[in-house]
C-alpha cells in the first residue's frame, strides 16, 4: 500500500498546491468516516489485534497501538471519525481557538520532498470552538470513541497577552467536555506572541488558570477529570525546559507533547527564504533529544508524546526508546500516505515482540 502511494498516487497530490492537497485529503476523510460500515471493515484491516497486543495506558486513557494524529491535519475536528480506520490509535483535533479566524495568508505550507520536510505558516485557521463543539455535539463523546480524541487548544490571534488566559479559558470552557484529552499549544511559531507563553511566569498564569477550571469541572456533578498537556517548542533552551517541567509539575499536568514545529533552520534549509514552522526529517533528532532529557529530568514519571521526524518504525523507536509513551505523525504521513500509521504500529508491534 506504501509502495504504491509512494510511485502513483503522490506524484499526482505534489502536483497541486500543499495547502490544496491537504483539504482534500480532509475531505475525503470526512467523507470516509461517515460511511461506518466502511470504516469497520477498515478498521478491521488496519488496528493490531486487540487479542495479541496490549494496549497502550497513558494518563488515565487506553490506546489500541502507540501511533496518533497530530494536530494540525483535523484543525476542524471534521476527519477524525475515520483515523482509526487508516490504523491511528489517537487522534488530535485543532488547533482550536475561541475565535474563529482565517490564519495567515497563502500560500502557507511547503513541501521539500528531497529532505521529507514541510515549512508551514498556518496561522491556526480555524472554525472556532463553538463551531467545533456544536460539530462534536453530534458525535459519539468522550469515552465512547473508537480511539481517544485529543483536542489542542490555542490562542487567538486578536488576543492580547493580558487576554491570552481568558482566551484560553473560553476554549475550554466549549471544548474540555468533548476531549479524551486537552493540550494547550503554547509553542506554534505562527502566531504572534504565543511562543512567550512557554516563559515561566505567564506559562504558571495559564496553567493555574486551566486546571481550577478543570477541577471545578471535575468536582461538579457527572463531571470527570480532563487529562491536561502541554506542547512545547523544540527551540527551547534547557534551562527554559527545565521551567516548563517545574511549573508543570506544580499544576499536575498529565503530560507533555514534544515537539512543535521549529523555526531552526539546519543545512539545505538555511538558503530557504520561507518563514514558519519546519517539521520532517530535520527535527528528528531535536525532538528525540528534549524526549530524553525530558524523561531523564522527570525519572519517567511524566508521559511523554512524541512528535518530529518520525518516517518509518525506526525513527518512532527511537522516540519510545528516548523515554515517550506514544508518538505522533503528520508530515511523515504527507510523504508516507494515509496507512502510514498502520505500518508503523505494526513495524513497532513487530520489534517489541523480538
Amino acid at each position: 500500500m506504501g509502495l504504491f502511494y509512494e510511485r502513483i498516487v503522490r506524484p499526482l497530490l505534489f502536483r497541486q498546491d500543499a495547502e490544496h492537497a491537504h483539504e482534500s485529503a480532509v475531505r475525503a476523510l470526512a467523507r470516509l468516516g461517515r460511511l461506518g460500515p466502511v470504516c469497520r471493515a477498515l478498521e478491521h484491516w488496519s488496528q493490531l489485534p486487540a487479542a495479541r497486543f496490549r494496549p497502550v495506558e497513558a494518563f488515565g486513557l487506553k490506546f489500541p497501538n502507540a501511533v496518533g494524529l497530530a494536530a494540525g491535519f483535523d484543525k476542524n475536528a471534521t476527519a477524525w471519525p475515520a483515523a482509526a480506520a487508516l490504523g491511528f490509535g489517537h487522534v488530535e483535533a485543532g488547533t482550536v481557538t475561541a475565535r474563529a479566524q482565517p490564519g495567515n495568508e497563502r500560500p502557507r505550507m511547503f513541501r521539500y520532498p528531497a529532505q521529507e520536510a514541510v515549512i508551514n505558516r498556518m496561522g491556526f485557521n480555524n472554525d472556532g470552538a463553538a463551531a467545533v463543539a456544536l460539530r462534536l455535539n453530534a458525535l459519539p463523546p468522550a469515552g465512547r470513541r473508537r480511539i481517544p480524541l485529543g483536542i489542542n487548544l490555542g490562542k487567538s490571534k486578536v488576543a492580547t497577552p493580558e487576554e491570552a488566559v481568558a482566551d484560553y479559558l473560553d476554549s475550554f470552557a466549549l471544548l474540555a467536555d468533548h476531549a479524551d484529552y486537552v493540550v494547550l499549544n503554547v509553542s506554534s511559531p505562527n502566531t504572534p506572541g504565543l511562543r512567550a507563553l512557554q516563559d515561566e511566569k505567564p506559562l504558571r498564569e495559564l496553567l493555574g488558570a486551566v486546571t481550577d477550571a478543570r477541577r471545578a469541572r471535575a468536582t461538579a456533578p457527572g463531571g470527570r477529570h480532563v487529562p491536561v498537556l502541554l506542547k512545547i517548542a523544540p527551540d527551547l533552551t534547557w534551562p527554559q525546559i527545565d521551567a516548563v517541567l517545574g511549573v508543570i509539575a506544580e499544576f499536575g499536568l498529565d503530560g507533555i507533547i514534544a515537539t512543535n514545529t521549529t523555526l531552526a533552520r539546519p543545512g539545505f534549509f538555511a538558503s530557504v527564504g520561507q518563514t514558519g514552522g519546519l517539521s520532517g526529517t530535520p527535527l528528528r533528532r531535536r525532538s528525540t533529544e528534549i524526549i530524553a532529557y525530558i524523561a531523564r529530568a522527570t525519572e519517567g514519571r511524566l508521559p511523554i508524546i512524541g512528535v518530529g521526524g518520525i518516517t518509518d518504525a525506526a525513527s518512532a523507536a527511537e522516540k519510545l526508546d528516548a523515554g515517550a509513551t506514544l508518538v505522533q505523525v503528520y508530515t511523515g504521513m504527507i510523504f508516507r500516505g494515509p496507512f502510514f500509521a498502520r505500518d508503523l504500529a505494526r513495524g513497532l508491534a513487530d520489534r517489541h515482540r523480538k
